[in-house]
């Protein structure tokens, strides 16, 4: 029987509006109020247990306490002497080594067994996509497995410690073939149910246990406020208020109700990411948050301090900086913030659990690599999540420690926290994991109804003109668009896969699409299907469905960056698909599938009603049990958690800045029986992307060609005399001919690169280019605008090489470039600034650029691209390349 907290009680109201909101100096919001948490006369405010509703859960406050600094946090789990001193003995016993292994989390991939007991290893993880055996149709025997030879190995060393394993369970445990994949965050957010998101983190705990893993690297507390970042969706709102309460329900479901520690119902929780990570500058993953201190108590970490008052025993760094020269804030990035991780966290708060680093964070700290970060691990990290080069920080750590660059103290108190987090949560006295509660339990990773209940509740209608909603039993209806029939469109990212792409039906085999709910709500017979609408007349049905959206991503891939808000202009396919049912004398019922608002101003007047369904995960059916009159007579509930953009470029868009005027507002949600009023709207969208300029005027914005993966419009090929033409290198970045291959490689961060290798039978070339032809770009030109690009040579060019931009071939420029690659230091990223002057004075015709960046070679040669862009005013930067130079 999977347990289930109690539930009773009537649904609360949606939110009430907002009014009173303070602007802070960077324009973010505070929520003034509470006087009782709000430090005076010089004393520390202190946050504890939150406001209950009355069902017993979090309250979503009408407003939130104003601190004036950050507050110390009463955690239900409190230090127990004798847990303490039964810590001590063990550490007094460790060698230096033994304390390192504790610290280090290599990758299932990456590490053996044996050596978790070679190298005393304290934790693994299995990052997106890693499955035991490489198997994405692992079963939960095959996890539990491999769970149980690294705990066999981890007490089979000289210290016994146990080994824990962390996942990204993210919206139930969703590495895992055959779970039940619950909404995204900013579904539940719209679903203002703090029991509901208590409910889904208990039950994704009892999935991860049914696997064998310890430790969920969840829930998400960023409080976004640019919805182009690409992890907008792992958000539960814009709104301090919905984070301070779920962050706190969120923990007390996934590490269960034990009063002093973690329950054999539970693992440990992990709040990430901590700090600031939604409030990056225009929504740029892993990007620069300006705020101020205040906004960072105040916005930020609202719901850091609920999830650490419900106990959590672990916290994430965030991968983003925290940098505001004009306020004397330079922490840079947070992995190396001793201000942030102990200062703050540590010793303000008085967080005693475990801080944990993201995937190669530490690498990313300036003058670190992945494999060696004196100053990360001195700023208080105590877990170094080191995927591949963990032995090469094994070792580095242990030199740093016996020269005195770390101190011995440090790594004391890091394995303290560690063995205390491992004590609460019952591992250090408990069984392998095949021998725990849930273990194997096919039940536990199917939670349907529940899942099917949070779709309910999440779904925002935005527009129902004519009430056509919902529709009569027995309709007939035509369903069309990409996302009807698709689990992968349905889950998003983070689902099965890092980025959620590369999945079938198939790989859910217990998921329901929306079309399946449809057949199932209105019988088989009712119901027609035609993904691009083609061929069918809608004036044959009742109604038309189109199911629409977002196609999946995950992290910087989702980023949008310079680019607008336009659905349009990202997924065009879609308002094709519109255009072909609509006006046709049937009303036309859009779901959409997507993990931020977007400007969808062309598909709202398409549209006769519509429905956001935000990334509902797999039981589809919860979309069909409102869009068609039965027993859920309810109806939609949900209200946005995320404010609607009226216009293309309306981003960061927020309540409380100056000229809020979303399309919809924070709190919108329409019920059964209310039409709205939006009118016709207003279908204006800026030719290029925000703040970007063609012609006679001064681009202002980054031109980005490649980040990660393709930025639309522009596409990645390569060339040769095998295709000259072009081949696309595909989703998973790989592409070959004879004469060159493609994979994708590390740069930056993870896979965020292309490694083009020409093997030297033949010249060949690797291009980004728009294929619906040119582009006026002048307006870089005007702005002293360079093509820049990171890089890494792994084997310097043995022939003629050049970078070209090309105006339509065979109008093209091109500068020598076969010194500057060979004068690159192998093995280390350098960054190319190239002034796009140097290609105008040779002939690129500015107001008909098609590609605007290829490397060519006559022979062989291996480097990796990445983050290609064209930026205003890198012309002037000092390490930008001379034209003379470049011949």
């Amino acid at each position: 029987m999977i347990r289930r907290f109690t539930r009773s009680g009537a649904r609360r109201s949606g939110l009430a509006a907002l009014a009173g909101l303070a602007v802070l100096a960077t324009g973010a919001t505070a929520l003034p109020g509470a006087a009782a948490e709000t430090a005076a006369g010089g004393r520390q405010p202190v946050v504890g247990k939150p406001a209950l509703d009355a069902r017993g859960c979090a309250r979503i406050e009408k407003r939130l306490p104003t601190f004036s600094e950050w507050p110390k946090v009463d955690s239900r789990i409190n230090k127990n002497p004798v847990d303490e001193k039964r810590v001590a003995k063990i550490l007094a016993g460790m060698t230096l080594a033994e304390k390192v292994g504790q610290m280090t989390q290599p990758e299932i991939a990456a590490i053996t067994p044996e050596e978790v007991k070679q190298y005393g290893i304290g934790s693994v993880l299995n990052g997106g996509g890693s499955w035991p055996n490489r198997d994405k149709h692992a079963s939960p025997q095959d996890w539990l497995a491999l769970a149980d030879s690294y705990w066999d190995a981890s007490v089979a060393s000289r210290t016994k410690i146990p080994v824990i394993w962390g996942i990204d369970a993210v919206h139930g445990n969703n590495n895992v073939y055959g779970a039940t994949i619950f909404p995204h965050n900013i579904g539940l957010g719209a679903a203002q149910d703090p029991c509901l998101v208590r409910d889904i983190a208990a039950a994704t705990a009892e999935q991860i246990r049914a696997t064998g893993q310890d430790w969920a690297f969840a829930p998400t507390l960023a409080v976004v406020r640019d919805d182009r970042w690409g992890r907008t969706y792992e958000g539960f709102s814009e709104d301090p208020r919905i984070t301070r309460a779920y962050g706190y329900e969120a923990v007390k479901g996934l590490q269960g109700r034990h009063p002093r520690g973690i329950g054999h119902d539970g693992v440990i929780a992990t709040a990430k990411h901590f700090i600031g990570d939604g409030g990056t500058l225009k929504g740029v993953d892993q990007g620069v948050n300006p705020s101020s201190e205040a906004e960072m108590i105040n916005l930020h970490g609202q719901g850091y301090y609920t999830a650490l008052a419900a106990g959590a025993q672990s916290v994430m760094v965030s991968f983003n900086s925290w940098t505001n020269e004009e306020l004397g804030i330079n922490e840079g990035k947070l992995h190396g913030s001793k201000r942030a991780i102990t200062d703050i966290l540590k010793l303000k708060m008085g967080f005693d659990g475990l801080v944990v680093s993201d995937w190669n964070g530490i690498g990313q700290v300036a003058g670190c690599t992945n494999a060696s970060c004196p100053q990360a691990v001195n700023a208080g990290i105590d877990v170094i999540m080191v995927p591949n080069d963990w032995k090469a920080f094994i070792t580095n750590t242990i030199a740093q420690v016996e020269s005195g660059e770390i101190p011995m103290a440090r790594i004391d108190d890091a394995v303290t926290r560690i063995l205390r987090v491992k004590l609460r949560a019952g591992v250090l006295d408990g069984r392998k994991p095949s021998k725990r509660p849930f273990a194997g339990s096919a039940d536990a990773l199917e939670a349907e109804r529940l899942a099917r209940e949070a779709v309910r509740k999440s779904q925002v209608l935005l527009k129902n003109n004519d009430k056509v909603l919902p529709l009569k039993a027995g309709s007939k209806v035509l369903v069309v668009g990409k996302s009807a029939d698709s689990l992968q469109n349905q889950t998003g990212g983070w689902s099965l896969t890092w980025q959620g792409t590369g999945n079938t039906n198939a790989d859910f085999p217990n998921g329901t699409t929306i079309l399946g709910g449809l057949r199932e709500a209105l019988g088989e017979a009712n119901v027609t299907f035609s993904e691009t609408a083609d061929g069918v007349d809608p004036a044959a049905y009742d109604a038309v469905i189109a199911v629409i959206g977002e196609t999946p991503y995950a992290e910087g891939v989702g980023d949008l960056s310079r680019r607008t808000l336009e659905a349009a202009k990202i997924y065009p396919g879609d308002l094709a698909v519109l255009d072909k049912v609509a006006g046709k004398g049937k009303p036309v019922i859009t779901v959409y599938v997507t993990g931020r608002p977007l400007w969808v101003n062309k598909e709202l007047n398409r549209s006769d009603a519509f429905v956001v369904a935000w990334l509902p995960g797999t039981e589809g059916g919860g979309v069909a049990d409102l869009l068609v009159r039965g027993k859920y007579r309810e109806g939609y509930t949900g209200k946005l958690s995320y404010s609607w953009p009226k216009s293309a470029c309306q981003t960061p868009l927020n309540p409380g800045q100056e000229g809020y005027d979303p399309l919809f507002p924070l709190g919108y949600g329409l019920r059964y029986g209310q039409t709205g009023s939006v009118g016709t709207l207003d279908e204006t969208a800026p030719p290029f992307g925000c703040g970007s300029q063609g012609g006679g005027g001064e681009a202002t914005e980054d031109l980005e060609l490649f980040n990660r993966v393709d930025v639309a419009p522009y596409k990645s090929f390569i060339g040769s005399a095998e295709n000259w033409g072009g081949t696309e290198i595909g989703a998973d970045g790989q592409a070959s001919h004879a004469e060159i291959n493609v994979v994708q490689s590390d740069v930056n961060v993870q896979q965020d690169g292309l490694k083009a290798t020409w093997t030297g039978v033949g010249p060949a070339q690797i291009y980004m280019q728009d294929p619906a032809g040119g582009s006026d770009l002048r307006g870089y030109l005007n702005a002293g605008g360079a093509l820049v690009f990171d890089t890494i040579v792994h084997q310097p060019p043995a022939a003629r090489t050049v970078i070209s931009a090309h105006c339509v071939y065979p109008c093209f420029s091109e500068v020598v470039a076969t010194s500057l690659f060979q004068g690159l230091p192998v093995g280390t990223k350098a960054t190319v600034k190239i002034p796009i002057a140097c290609f105008a004075e040779k002939g690129l015709d500015m107001e008909n650029v098609n590609t605007p960046f290829l490397v060519y070679t006559e022979g062989a040669f291996s480097a990796s691209f990445a983050n290609v862009r064209w930026v205003p005013k890198a012309a002037s930067d000092p390490d930008a390349r001379k034209c003379s130079d470049l011949t």
